[in-house]
């Protein structure tokens, strides 16, 4: 496949789903909000770099996160259990039993197994509000940390509806295809999903696929 991470060559064997189971911030001085401003969740800083052919390049400043992983073969069923610890965080299990608000997106990284039938890692993530970036509330969950994320060039490609497994792979293949034809590096065996929405919004949603620019 090229520059495409190597696992959209083998995606449907089980790195992302096994379908067999189920029937420096001056830069950012025209820094936008994430997708969903009209909601009124703090969302992280980025500047639109380029959009062409529905693919959005976004340069994303450093940031902190709050995340934990989970291994697993099916990323509805780890994003669901990642965004459990998540919500218990930010809704006071944390050190200073802080309320911390929700953001978006819920962003999962996805680092593919060995091999067809090895587990992957899905790293489910908030963004930590602005207020809090300096000095986040420190988790009491063991499972539950920190992290920084440096600033880097995400592509993205966004979709409606309500996300499931088959609708993120086939998006993500999508992605991989548009990519490869414009010959852009990106890094290999790892990308992300990016979720906007409550479940309870019915109308106007919006997800996307993340692949990280070299």
């Amino acid at each position: 496949m090229g520059s495409i991470p190597r696992e959209y060559s083998r995606v449907s064997t089980g790195l992302f789903i096994t379908q067999s189971r189920k029937p420096e911030m001056s830069i950012f001085s025209t820094i936008k909000s994430a997708i969903i401003t009209s909601s009124g969740l703090d969302s992280p800083a980025y500047k639109e770099v380029n959009k062409q052919d529905d693919v959005d390049e976004r340069r994303y400043a450093a940031a902190k996160w709050v995340s934990t992983s989970i291994q697993g073969m099916e990323h509805d069923k780890a994003q669901k259990e990642g965004f459990q610890r998540l919500f218990k965080y930010i809704t006071g299990n944390n050190k200073p039993g802080t309320k911390v608000d929700m953001t978006a997106p819920v962003a999962t990284r996805v680092n593919p197994g060995a091999g067809p039938n090895c587990e992957n890692t899905f790293t489910v993530s908030f963004y930590i509000p602005t207020k809090h970036q300096e000095d986040p509330p420190q988790p009491s969950d063991p499972n539950v940390f920190i992290e920084e994320w440096p600033e880097r060039t995400i592509l993205s490609q966004g979709f409606g509806g309500f996300a499931k497994e088959e609708a993120w792979l086939g998006q993500a293949k999508k992605l991989a295809s548009c990519v490869e034809t414009k010959g852009v590096k990106v890094k290999e065996n790892v990308w992300f999903t990016a979720a906007y929405n409550s479940p309870f919004q019915l109308f106007g949603r919006t997800n996307e696929v993340w692949f990280v620019k070299e």
